[in-house]
């Protein structure tokens, strides 16, 4: 039997047509998942969806905007309509602008909040009554070190909403339990993205890099193999967890240390 074998089972990643995302669906497919990319780009998501029948895997796009209550309770129900059951709910899509709090509006605060936090608690909900039903279920929050961990000027929304992401999770974890559904998290850390290429200068990616004692960003099938795992029945036991996955970025007690060479 393959480890970490997927092979049957329904999944959903919110916006999962690009970057981490991609990573996590495309690391779900190949693991024999059948993957419901959501989103609200619908050429990017068609797109993805479309590279994964290519190589044979099962995906598939839905257009899903994550502060929709209405939205993700339609898109869960035809999931389950189509497929009979849902398995796996893996909250990924997020916004992060960067606003010093002095200038964040009350309407910025509020669309951070209601993408990154009202979401996967709209996600996780839907999908309650079909684990219950089926006795089991699997729920994978995207954190993030930034807000749990660490900070930066600039993103103090998001740095709430993803250390609030897991206030909800342990709870959830505590009151789910008895049917047998599980929720975890993952943290990662900078992580070398399609929008990190394209909108930071190599000089930037170098100096982040360089503050990284593994000495390189993350990548997308870095974070997707922990998800991959906490999906998995291998991680049965596990619940209400988070993974830090930043190359050791967390260690150093100061940001300026000075990090060995190779």
């Amino acid at each position: 039997m393959n480890n970490f074998d997927l092979t049957g089972k329904i999944a959903i990643v919110t916006g999962g047509q690009r970057g981490i995302g991609l990573g996590i669906a495309n690391k779900l497919a190949e693991a024999g998942a059948d993957v419901v990319i959501s989103g609200i780009v619908d050429d990017e998501g068609e797109h993805a969806a479309s590279a994964l029948r290519n190589r044979g895997l099962k995906a598939s796009y839905v257009r899903m905007d994550v502060r929709s209550e209405d939205a993700i309770l339609s898109t869960v129900g035809q999931i389950v309509a189509v497929h009979g059951r849902i398995d796996i709910a893996v909250a990924n899509a997020a916004i992060y602008p960067n606003t010093p709090i002095a200038k964040i509006s009350t309407d910025e605060w509020d669309a951070v909040l209601a993408v990154n936090l009202r979401g996967p608690f709209l996600l996780a909900r839907a999908c309650l009554p079909h684990f219950q039903k089926q006795r089991g279920g699997r729920v994978i929050f995207l954190s993030s070190i930034t807000g749990p961990r660490v900070s930066s000027p600039g993103y103090s929304h998001y740095a709430a909403t993803k250390a609030g992401i897991l206030g909800f999770m342990r709870t959830a974890a505590l009151e789910w339990a008895p049917w047998n559904i599980t929720l975890n998290a993952v943290e990662p850390g900078n992580v070398l993205t399609e929008g990190v290429k394209e909108h930071q200068p190599q000089s930037f990616i170098d100096a982040q890099a360089a503050a990284v004692p593994l000495r390189r960003l993350g990548t997308p099938e870095d974070i997707a193999h922990a998800v991959h795992f906490l999906a998995s029945d291998e991680a049965s036991y596990i619940t209400g967890q988070t993974i830090v996955i930043d190359g050791g970025q967390t260690i150093p007690e100061m940001a300026t240390a000075i990090l060995p060479g190779a």
